[in-house]
């Protein structure tokens, strides 16, 4: 590492490091009381100098949702926004990169079941013998058949009144 810096710097060249505000972010989608968004949580690494390691930490966004894209679970990824739409919403919803549900490994695309791929439990299934009982990820329906039903995970989630933040915290202290 020492020698790229050190040809980095000869070349006239700076080394740049992870600092500053990010422009894309990946997280996790929450439900939200704020209209027109949706509260995603990214998970950050901060880097310690003294112990030379990262520690995670995890961040809040609220993010410009007015199509109501997303849902609760669902992994997206988030663009910071040139100037803030309110004193919350800072980003926006770029796209669900994956919607809760059916898991995909990323690389390879094929469908996951726990650790394992669900072709690998098929093949141990025709080897063995499928148990009568087990769950059948074909024949089951896409997520949403049962909005409306029993399936509410469309509609806003309940609001808790005891979760500050750090903004309300410091309000009501200094008043």
């Amino acid at each position: 590492m020492a020698s790229t810096a050190t040809s980095l710097a000869s070349s006239g060249l700076k080394l740049v490091t992870n600092t500053g505000p990010k422009k894309f972010l990946l997280g996790k989608c929450y439900p939200c009381y704020v209209p027109k968004a949706t509260r995603v949580y990214v998970k950050m690494m901060d880097w310690d100098d003294w112990l030379k390691m990262y520690f995670t930490r995890f961040d809040t966004f609220f993010a410009h949702d007015p199509d109501k894209i997303t849902k609760t679970g669902d992994i997206v990824l988030i663009e910071q926004l040139p100037k803030r739409l309110t004193r919350d919403i800072t980003h926006a919803i770029t796209k669900v990169v994956y919607p809760m549900g059916d898991i995909v490994d990323p690389i390879t695309g094929k469908k996951c079941m726990g650790g394992n791929f669900r072709e690998d439990e098929e093949k141990k299934d025709r080897l063995w013998g499928k148990n009568k009982n087990a769950f059948d990820y074909d024949k089951a329906p896409p997520r949403g058949w049962q909005e409306g039903k029993k399936d509410w995970s469309h509609k806003p989630g309940q609001t808790k009144f005891h979760e500050f933040t750090d903004r309300d915290i410091t309000h009501l202290t200094h008043s």
